[in-house]
């Protein structure tokens, strides 16, 4: 089974690493783009939402790499995420796709009841592995929520600001690749010392700062939304937002 999912921003970092971690074959999707958008809008229902049309996308895209699983999430909320893996199964098989749908539905706070879910994807590592996999892989989650925290900071205040977005890149890179927490750790720690090392814009030293609102996705998928956090961070704007990857875990 060659595994693969959706993507929401830098998701993919602690998604991989849990189901690599799991033994699986993980086939991580394209970043998003125009084709991926294209993709799934060509063969989505008109009405229904970017998210789901971006999702279908990148299950299209990693087939074409060899996928041929699908893990989704699951749930209940305000709008019809929870319906979304039920619908995208019925439109790829409809496409003539052959795969595995795996939902993860919300485990209620019961954390067994989450492990029993992971277990039945077929993984037979022992539950120390399992429980392992999935502290390393929230472990980085807490990482990268971090870094994009540092650059929300520091991108408006520095006047490299290219230098500054190639270093948290870095970081998150150097975080996808770890396999060790106090590692990790390391690389985080690294990247905020060297931030506060750039030279200071003496003439933005207190920066406008504009909270970011709406819907989760459009949030924390940069190309969703045109990649806003970075644009106004080069011109000199503190974003502030306080949903992330962990808050939606």
């Amino acid at each position: 089974m060659r595994i693969t999912f959706p993507h929401m921003g830098n998701s993919y970092i602690a998604i991989s690493s849990l189901l690599k971690e799991l033994g699986l074959d993980v086939v991580v999707p394209p970043p998003c783009s125009k084709r991926t958008l294209e993709l799934g809008t060509r063969y989505s229902p008109e009405f229904v939402c970017l998210p789901f049309k971006i999702n279908l996308g990148n299950y299209l895209e990693a087939m074409e790499r060899g996928a041929d699983a699908i893990l989704m999430a699951g749930g209940w909320g305000p709008c019809r995420f929870g319906y979304y893996a039920q619908v995208e199964r019925d439109i790829l098989r409809e496409l003539g796709r052959e795969f595995n749908m795996v939902i993860i539905e919300a485990p209620d706070s019961r954390l067994t009841s989450l492990l029993n879910q992971v277990r039945r994807m077929g993984i037979k590592t022992s539950w120390f592995q399992v429980w392992s996999a999935i502290r390393l892989s929230w472990e980085k989650l807490k990482a990268v929520d971090r870094l994009e925290a540092l650059q929300h900071y520091w991108l408006p205040r520095v006047t490299d600001k290219g230098r500054c977005e190639k270093m948290i890149d870095a970081g998150l890179k150097a975080v996808d690749g770890c396999d060790d927490l106090r590692r990790m750790a390391e690389v985080v720690d690294r990247v905020e010392r060297d931030l506060s090392g750039l030279e200071r814009d003496v003439d933005n030293g207190s920066p406008l700062r504009i909270g970011l609102v709406g819907e989760i996705y459009t949030l924390l998928e940069p190309f969703a939304n045109y990649c806003l956090e970075r644009q106004l961070g080069r011109m000199g704007v503190e974003v502030v937002r306080d949903v992330n990857l962990t808050q939606w875990v």
